[in-house]
């Protein structure tokens, strides 16, 4: 065999056992993702059902937040994700710019949350289309998108916590805390702005919040 049909031959060979080592990954991969969301079912989070939030996401939530009452109102939860802008104003010019502060993994999993929203003809991608129209770059349009999306994150992992509490041992059905914080779709408003003050370790009963 000449030198060139070697060649051929052991790349063909190293091709195949790469293809054959990625499909192995790919069916290990899916097997994690089955045993992951079943996992999360017994929880009864409903955050598999935001548009974006997958397996992953929603376990890296529940993981990284823990308990979701830490957090006094969304404004310190978006401090805490990275997605509270900084106010950098000077004089009659109001200008913010990114927080490069904050939970990364937990940044990352709400822009990875935006940009699928941003592919499909969602609540998202309207409210994103809206920023740029009134004059926004594409970058400010998206943080203002993660800002948006951080808030809905926020309200359905307390609406989560609210439920837990009214349906385990001591919980009070009829709570109108759900009905107090920012709605569930990105056109709801709330404040872009992040708000000052420690955020609170302890475990507290939530109470209504000012909208």
């Amino acid at each position: 065999m000449t030198p060139a049909g070697i060649v051929q031959q052991t790349l063909h060979r190293v091709a195949m056992e790469l293809v054959e080592d990625l499909e192995r990954i790919y069916q290990r991969k899916k097997a994690a993702d089955k045993e992951l969301l079943a996992q999360l079912k017994t929880t009864g989070t409903k955050l598999l059902g935001l548009h974006g939030i997958g397996p992953t996401g929603a376990a890296r939530l529940l993981v990284e937040v823990g308990d979701i009452t830490r957090f006094p109102d969304r404004g310190h939860f978006a401090s805490w994700t990275g997605t509270a802008p900084i106010d950098v104003s000077s004089g009659d010019h109001k200008h913010h710019r990114l927080s490069r502060g904050g939970n990364r993994q937990i940044n990352m999993v709400l822009h990875i949350m935006a940009t699928v929203q941003l592919r499909n003809p969602t609540e998202g991608r309207s409210y994103y289309d809206r920023r740029v129209a009134e004059g926004k770059t594409s970058n400010e349009a998206m943080r203002c998108l993660k800002r948006r999306l951080s808030d809905i994150v926020y309200r359905t992992m307390l609406t989560d916590y609210v439920t837990m509490q009214a349906t385990g041992p001591g919980g009070h059905r009829g709570t109108t805390l759900t009905s107090s914080v920012a709605g569930s779709h990105p056109h709801t408003g709330s404040s872009d702005q992040s708000l000052p003050g420690p955020v609170t370790r302890q475990r507290r009963t939530p109470q209504p919040a000012t909208v």
